[in-house]
């Protein structure tokens, strides 16, 4: 019996990468809470590596290939982690709930290394970075404690594993930064209440989305 030669993953053209913004910054900086703010922008549509994993179907080829890892408590394997990406946006598209040609994508929390990074360029097309940053180490813990307490996480308030997180960030998701040109990034102080955050986030991103697509609720 001959074997089916594997499904090839559809590659955009250059020109036609999903225009992006990525959401940048340590553990607990607060990528997750403006990213959710700013999917319900009209314009702007939210991914979060997160949801990807958990929206994934455990009982397909690429479900089950997850298992196989994350079963065993090892890390899913970077190609296997964009491969998950890759179908779960094409779907948001095909779905009409991401429209690459009114919308920005901002995505939050990938790419999580340099390997990621490079892979992704052939999907995406990065506009800016917002690089959310927090100086104050020790603020940071305090408030990722907290709020692992408030959502009755008691093994993510653990202090040494939230450093334990820090320490994998400054090792495999900061030395990202260095794949973006310094012009496309900005820093924005990530102490401070969400609404204030935001803010300054918005400085950054509207002037984008103008300079790339029409307001979606604006005159034609």
């Amino acid at each position: 019996m001959t074997k089916r030669a594997p499904a090839m993953a559809t590659i955009p053209p250059m020109a036609h990468r999903y225009k992006t913004i990525l959401l940048f910054g340590a553990p607990g900086a607060g990528k997750g809470t403006q990213g959710k703010i700013l999917g319900r922008i009209p314009g702007f549509f939210h991914q979060a590596c997160g949801d990807v994993f958990r929206a994934l179907d455990m009982t397909s080829d690429l479900g089950k290939q997850f298992l196989q890892f994350s079963g065993r408590g090892e890390l899913v394997p970077d190609h296997l982690t964009i491969e998950m990406w890759r179908q779960n946006i094409h779907a948001q598209t095909v779905l009409s709930l991401y429209k690459p040609h009114e919308d920005i994508l901002v995505l939050d929390g990938i790419p999580r290394n340099v390997t990621q990074a490079k892979e992704m360029e052939q999907y995406i097309e990065v506009l800016h970075v917002i690089h959310l940053v927090c100086r104050d180490v020790d603020k940071m813990v305090a408030r990722m404690r907290r709020r692992a307490l408030k959502e009755n996480r008691i093994d993510d308030a653990d202090e040494k594993v939230i450093r334990r997180r820090f320490e994998v960030y400054e090792r495999e998701t900061r030395p990202v930064l260095a794949c973006y040109p310094a012009s496309i990034i900005r820093e924005v102080d990530a102490i401070g209440s969400p609404a204030n955050v935001l803010q300054h986030v918005l400085e950054v991103v509207v002037p984008v989305q103008d300079a790339h697509f029409k307001n979606p609720l604006g005159a034609t």
